[in-house]
């Protein structure tokens, strides 16, 4: 927040020099509630303005006059989608302007900790929308329109539409009053520490829910083993932060999974047509959540309309599509982004007995611009064929009238060994490469070549052109951000293994004969590693750090007076 970024009192620091980050949590004001959330939003339909900003909660939280615009559209349904009572969804915007949260400085901490693909958000913000539209006759328009807004950089979407589900309908009713108290609920929350099972009181419920972290084994469930016994009321226990119904938000694109999971890991432009903000906001998370445990590296928008402030950038003809899923409900995208390679468009979800009606394929000549029917518009063709076992496996779990929560598990455990079979031999043969090699050019034919006997094949059933997927995902943004990621978690592991050898080495013999510069120079680098080890940046245990500083007492006792003075001060 902007008035929070300024001069205060000098924070308390530990012996390395490194702010105590309790005493800040404990000085800095809404630093609780900073660590979960950026504000809170209340947006009203106002006759005469529009959808208008009623309240923003904490008040001195400063949104850029663009961002309080983007919210206020995109936290309405528009016109085509015909919602009345309550509706959820979420959208993302990019954040304009500077850092403007008091929690920035744990971001390193949070990050290296939690999966990649639940980390904070740097350059966006998610908006998670409570909306409500009821008649109501002491109303002009005839109708109460009013929509609760939770803006934070985490990806939480199952624990904030909980939230949301608990706080809405009362904020909306009691409205500051209320939405006052459920934010310093909020900022007596602990932090989110990846790992951790937490319980979050709010209005009168407590929300248990397990942090994920990196550590997490995907068949562990670390909620069964924390005890409630001394918690009243009883907890409600949210399975998962993240995850969404996998199951009920892909059904009618099951018989496209393959194609789809394509399209998303080449960073490929895709439209989602759907009738309704929730449809397509979750048709979207989903799509993009494929991917994991890989990062999605492309721009995404839950939920996108005509009014944002990248719809020029988005529609442009002038260039090619960027690599962006949008989630949109308004047919005039249809005719606007007829240009893009890839268009999905979906109905009203429905479940029954057997498998719910699929979408066809369908060439994209075949677009209308008015009562486009129900499918997948591109001219795609997958280079692996397509997993019939999983269909005839997800049938006989219909039929069978099991839970979709059973299903959704073999629907994401199938996606998720799909992503690992094709990442596994890239990250087996950097692995074998790394620190040597520093440019990735030169070994992707090498690379290519490796596939013959350590490829996909060994760990995946499906068939098909698993050189091509390779040839095209080089030229992605997720081959990027993953070889980036990989470089970094490889130079960190690197510096941590240098400042252990550093450890056990005996530095009073090093010190021999080496000049006051290069004694010096020691104490400034082992401080500079300690620093970063202290911001959890590198992966190191406390008795290395403590054996670090014992290196530099003992380091600086051998310099002359002065030149300790010096040190002690800098």
């Amino acid at each position: 927040m902007d008035s929070l970024s300024s001069a205060g009192p000098r924070w308390p620091r530990d012996r390395l020099g490194v702010r105590s980050s309790g005493a800040r949590a404990a000085a800095t004001p809404w630093a609780r509630f900073s660590a979960w959330l950026e504000c809170v939003c209340v947006v009203t339909f106002d006759l005469e303005l529009g959808q208008a900003l009623e309240l923003v909660y904490p008040g001195d939280f400063q949104l850029t006059e663009k961002e309080k615009s983007s919210i206020c559209y995109l936290a309405f349904p528009d016109s085509h989608s015909g919602c009345l009572g309550d509706t959820q969804f979420s959208f993302r915007i990019r954040q304009c302007g500077g850092q403007r949260s008091s929690w920035r400085t744990d971001d390193g901490r949070y990050n290296s900790e939690a999966p990649v693909t639940l980390q904070r958000e740097a350059a966006h913000y998610f908006g998670y929308v409570y909306f409500r539209q009821v008649k109501d006759s002491s109303v002009k328009r005839g109708y109460f329109q009013k929509s609760l807004v939770l803006v934070s950089r985490l990806p939480f979407v199952r624990l904030f539409q909980a939230l949301l589900s608990l706080v809405a309908p009362e904020c909306f009713d009691k409205l500051a009053p209320c939405l006052e108290a459920v934010c310093n609920e909020i900022d007596q929350w602990p932090a989110p520490v990846p790992g951790q099972t937490l319980n979050l009181p709010v209005v009168g419920v407590v929300l248990q829910v397990h942090i994920p972290s990196r550590a997490d084994k995907p068949e562990s469930s670390p909620l069964k083993q924390c005890g409630q016994e001394s918690l009243l009321p009883a907890p409600l226990v949210l399975t998962s932060v993240h995850e969404l119904d996998l199951f009920r938000c892909l059904q009618p694109v099951l018989t496209h999974v393959q194609t789809l999971w394509e399209l998303m890991l080449l960073g490929e432009p895709l439209v989602v047509l759907a009738p309704s903000p929730a449809v397509s906001s979750e048709m979207v998370l989903a799509l993009t959540s494929c991917l994991q445990p890989l990062r999605f590296c492309c721009d995404y928008r839950p939920y996108f309309t005509i009014h944002d402030s990248e719809f020029k950038e988005f529609t442009t003809r002038t260039q090619a599509p960027p690599s962006v899923v949008l989630g949109v409900t308004n047919p005039f995208f249809i005719k606007t982004l007829q240009h893009w390679p890839h268009i999905l468009r979906v109905g009203e979800p429905r479940m029954s007995g057997g498998l719910p009606k699929q979408v066809k394929l369908k060439k994209p000549s075949r677009l209308k611009t008015l009562d486009t029917k129900p499918g997948l518009y591109t001219e795609y063709t997958t280079h692996l064929r397509r997993d019939k076992a999983l269909l005839k496996r997800l049938l006989r779990g219909l039929q069978k009238k099991r839970p979709t929560g059973v299903l959704t598990a073999l629907l994401r455990r199938h996606l998720l060994e799909l992503t690992q079979s094709f990442i596994i031999p890239l990250e087996h043969y950097v692995a074998s490469l790394m620190p040597l090699q520093k440019s990735i050019t030169p070994w992707k034919d090498d690379f290519l070549c490796s596939l013959e006997h350590a490829g996909p094949q060994l760990t995946c059933i499906l068939k098909g052109d698993w050189l091509g997927l390779y040839r095209r995902f080089f030229k992605s943004p997720h081959f990027d951000g993953w070889y980036r990621q990989r470089r970094k978690e490889m130079a960190r592991k690197l510096e941590a293994l240098h400042l252990e050898a550093i450890c056990e080495a005996n530095v009073e013999t090093w010190m021999q004969g080496k000049s006051e510069v290069e004694v010096v120079d020691l104490v400034l680098k082992l401080r500079e590693k300690l620093v970063r080890a202290r911001g959890h940046q590198l992966p190191v245990k406390e008795e290395t750090l403590q054996q670090a500083w014992l290196h530099i007492e003992t380091v600086v006792s051998s310099l002359p007076k002065d030149l300790q003075a010096v040190l002690c001060l800098s």
